[in-house]
């Protein structure tokens, strides 16, 4: 019984997660600010009371539409609000926590990774819109994994030298994207990914990260492949190229596969 309201506590706290991230996902391409700022209507811009912002609930309620100017509300909020209660239940379902015997490096790993799932969830929100990830959110990145880094170096981990050579590399590239190639959108954009993939390796290790690769490469093909076949049996033919979200499919690749290696590793290997 104890389990279950966990897992329903859980779920609640992801649905909230994933309220945050509608409106970052919203905002931060506009630079507008995500945490003194009002919630509002994107439609009428009219200020939200506290029962148009309960997840889920609230849009069911209201039927999908803004409660004052009765615009249609776009069903992505809704839907994002449900993934993230499920990646977030699954994601501590599979780290097989003992929650009333959790230590306090257990509770600092667990802020890590829901940060680290938090950043993944909006870079693929706004990536999979704008095909861009802000420089803001960037530096939130780079940010957090220099905590990251000291917190490591405090417990000795083995691998955390290998992790400030990741760091200068990230803050080697966003130099680079700033100085020199700010107005290039196209360089700008593969530059941005690199930094991604290198926050990856730093979360999720460098195997996980190799895993992600291959699993994009197989979605992007799998995108194409359904984009020729749909375009082949309409008649339509499309010379120009379509670029895809890399970013997207990264981050979308990662979650799974964070929650695929937690569960082989704490449920399938027997030690």
């Amino acid at each position: 019984m104890i389990e279950i309201i966990i897992d329903i506590l859980i779920f609640i706290i992801g649905i909230y997660f994933g309220s945050f991230f509608t409106l970052a996902i919203h905002r931060l391409p506009k630079s507008e600010n995500i945490t003194y700022k009002a919630s509002y209507c994107p439609n009428c811009n009219h200020k939200l009371g506290i029962l148009d912002l309960i997840p889920i609930f609230s849009y069911t309620i209201l039927g999908g539409k803004c409660r004052y100017c009765k615009n249609k509300i776009k069903i992505k909020y809704f839907l994002i609000e449900i993934l993230s209660g499920i990646v977030f239940l699954l994601f501590f379902k599979t780290l097989k926590l003992e929650i009333l015997d959790i230590t306090n490096k257990e509770i600092i790993k667990i802020i890590f990774l829901s940060i680290y799932i938090a950043t993944l969830f909006i870079l693929a929100g706004i990536d999979k819109e704008r095909k861009i990830l802000p420089k803001s959110l960037i530096i939130f990145i780079i940010s957090i994994s220099v905590i990251y880094i000291i917190y490591s170096y405090t417990l000795n981990i083995e691998n955390v030298y290998a992790y400030v050579i990741y760091l200068i590399m990230m803050i080697i590239l966003l130099s680079l994207d700033t100085l020199i190639l700010n107005r290039k959108v196209q360089y700008s954009y593969i530059i941005q990914i690199l930094i991604l993939i290198l926050y990856m390796i730093i979360f999720s290790n460098i195997y996980n990260t190799i895993i992600t690769i291959m699993l994009t490469i197989l979605e992007i093909g799998i995108k194409n492949i359904i984009i020729y076949l749909k375009n082949k049996k309409s008649m339509i033919i499309k010379k120009e190229k379509i670029e895809k979200p890399i970013g997207f499919f990264l981050s979308v690749s990662n979650i799974i596969v964070i929650i695929m290696t937690n569960y082989i590793i704490n449920y399938t290997i027997k030690i």
